[in-house]
């Protein structure tokens, strides 16, 4: 077998392990907070603080979503979670976009890669992200099964106020041995909604990292030294589509970000870009698992609006200003080092205590299950994870420096 396709293959395996090492602490802190907020707060309190589409109730699910901020299949979760127990949808829609968006550790690998303009943009752009959404929400929730999609959300998860005392506080849960078990249930029912995707996901974005030259991306976008409005268009709806190929949100994209941005791409496509964490087919599938497909859709086509148009409303804002940045100041980009004891070790560390502690709850409750789903499409999946895991441990073992040849 050719030594440059082992050698591959072995970038592929490393680098999709090393990008899931790097969000599985994100995964466990997103889908712990969902399972807490299934348990402990009741669907009564959750329609009084978020029930309707109101200034405060967005700003509530702007905050709540900053303050969980995680990665983009957490925060799926957690909306659901919300926006079952009684959440309305605008609010709700403001927590997943906030919590994807207005990221703390997005906004250091933005600073690292891309420079202080680009953080800027990002907060700016996801509070805009919000407004917007609003707005176009507004003008066709006509065309939103939202009840249908809360019916169908709460029948996903389930009703835990239906399992307990409703009377009961949420401090008094927080006491309780039988909550926590509840919890523990939840947390791992979460990881068997979307172990395939994520683990396909994963997979493909380190296939693309090891064998998609750079050149591609490139050529996705148009424009010159100093693109007019239909091209800076052009790039912030190639964005998406670039994002696309991707696979796994804006966290695992800024490098590619800045490879872009430093071969000429605009600022407006870059930011249509890095926004783009919400609109790639993992995320769709999770959606319509959610809500159904309907709604899925929707929110994708709400999503691909507002983007855009965040990125250009930003370009353009920013060119007033005379703050476009110059892909001048962009920094290389370098192989990253994936496992090494930092920060990023210990949480993990954590989280893998906590969900061993879990499962163990979970299977001394009601036992084992595989998540291998329902209907051809789930079987599908499956089948593609379990080849995904096969090319993955290959992988690790063919190639690279010791590996096998």
């Amino acid at each position: 077998m050719d030594q440059s396709f082992l050698d591959g293959w072995h970038e592929a395996s490393t680098t999709a392990l090393g990008l899931f090492w790097t969000a599985f602490w994100a995964f466990g802190l997103g889908y712990m907070i969902s399972a807490m907020i299934q348990v402990f707060i009741t669907r009564e309190r959750m329609q009084q603080a978020m029930g309707e589409a109101g200034p405060r109730s967005v700003a509530l699910g702007t905050f709540f979503g900053f303050a969980s901020s995680s990665c983009s299949f957490a925060a799926l979760s957690g909306t659901r979670a919300i926006f079952a127990k009684g959440a309305g949808f605008v609010p709700s829609m403001a927590f997943l976009l906030a919590s994807t968006n207005l990221v703390v550790e997005l906004g250091i690998i933005i600073a690292i890669f891309l420079g202080w303009q680009f953080v800027v943009g990002e907060y700016i752009g996801g509070i805009l992200l919000i407004v917007l959404m609003w707005m176009v929400v507004r003008l066709t929730a006509r065309f939103a099964p939202i009840e249908e999609a809360r019916e169908r959300a709460q029948q996903n998860q389930g009703d835990e106020d239906d399992a307990t005392n409703p009377d009961t506080s949420w401090r008094e849960k927080v006491r309780s041995r039988e909550h926590w078990g509840m919890v523990a249930q939840r947390y791992c029912m979460e990881w068997a909604m979307v172990w395939k995707d994520v683990t396909i996901g994963f997979t493909v974005a380190g296939i693309i990292a090891a064998f998609v030259p750079r050149s591609f991306f490139e050529t996705l976008f148009i424009g010159g030294d100093n693109p007019g409005f239909f091209d800076l268009l052009a790039q912030a709806l190639i964005g998406p589509v670039a994002a696309f190929f991707t696979f796994i949100g804006s966290m695992g994209n800024i490098p590619l970000a800045a490879v872009l941005y430093g071969n000429g791409v605009a600022f407006a496509g870059i930011m249509a870009f890095i926004f783009s964490d919400l609109v790639v087919i993992p995320v769709l599938r999770v959606n319509a698992k959610y809500y159904g497909w309907k709604m899925a859709l929707y929110i994708l086509a709400v999503f691909l609006v507002v983007l855009v148009a965040t990125a250009m409303l930003l370009h353009y804002g920013f060119a007033f200003f005379g703050l476009l940045p110059s892909a001048d100041q962009v920094r290389s980009v370098t192989e990253r080092e994936f496992f090494t004891v930092d920060y990023t070790f210990w949480f993990n560390a954590a989280f893998l205590a906590l969900s061993a502690v879990f499962v163990g709850w979970k299977i001394k409750r009601s036992g084992w299950s595989f998540g291998i789903g329902k209907g051809a499409l789930e079987k599908g999946l499956f089948g593609l994870a379990i080849v995904a895991y096969a090319w993955l441990v290959i992988g690790l073992f063919v190639g690279g420096n010791g590996g096998l040849t």
